[in-house]
């Protein structure tokens, strides 16, 4: 075997690496820009380009459209989120679970609103980001049940659901960037809210086995 072939898909997978590093330069720059500026339209290519140091025509390279990288700036999103937002104290009291399920649900809100907003401009019409919003909506609920197991496990099935339905929509990005943006709540002000109607909600905690 000569040397070229031998190293030949070693150069192959270094321009493929370069080009998948590329397109999360491109994700970073749209997201980032999307935080700076959450009640502003979604960037455009030029500006895209721009902060991520390449040039329009790389960002099509990359995605045919900016609806590609819409949805490839979701994944990306919620991949990233999952990371960040493990679930915690799934063992301790009832008070500390509801504190770390809030502190880390609003964390996640905090990082994440501008990005759910970019997603939900006509979602109606799209229906691969309808499907990532519904994951997303999923994985909040799935989360809830693991910390609340206690709690929602002397409900009936039915009232079970319903109280993660509600719990899900307190909790909803909407809800977060109301109470920081409208009413001006501090990130600790607007966590107690949530504490405070959670505990509220919630049956009573059944005694330890």
């Amino acid at each position: 075997m000569s040397a070229s072939a031998v190293f030949k898909p070693s150069r192959i997978d270094g321009r493929r690496l370069r080009s998948e590093r590329t397109k999360q330069l491109i994700i970073e720059a749209y997201l980032a820009l999307l935080r700076e500026r959450p009640t502003t339209p979604v960037p455009t290519a030029a500006e895209i380009a721009e902060r991520a140091g390449y040039s329009v025509r790389s960002v099509f390279e990359r995605f045919p459209d900016l609806h590609t990288l819409r949805v490839a700036a979701a994944d990306y999103g919620l991949a990233h989120a999952a990371a960040l937002a493990p679930a915690r104290d799934v063992d301790a009291d009832r008070p500390t679970r509801i504190k770390s399920q809030v502190e880390t649900r609003a964390g996640t809100c905090e990082r994440g609103v501008a990005l759910w907003r970019a997603l939900t401009f006509n979602v109606d019409e799209d229906d691969a980001l309808k499907a990532r919003l519904r994951f997303a909506r999923t994985r909040t609920m799935e989360r809830l049940e693991i910390m609340y197991q206690p709690e929602l496990s002397t409900l009936a099935e039915t009232d079970r659901r319903n109280m993660l339905i509600t719990l899900e929509a307190l909790t909803d990005m909407e809800s977060w960037a109301r109470m920081r943006e409208m009413h001006g709540l501090s990130f600790a002000e607007a966590c107690a809210v949530w504490i405070r109607a959670i505990d509220r909600m919630l049956p009573p905690t059944p005694p330890r086995a």
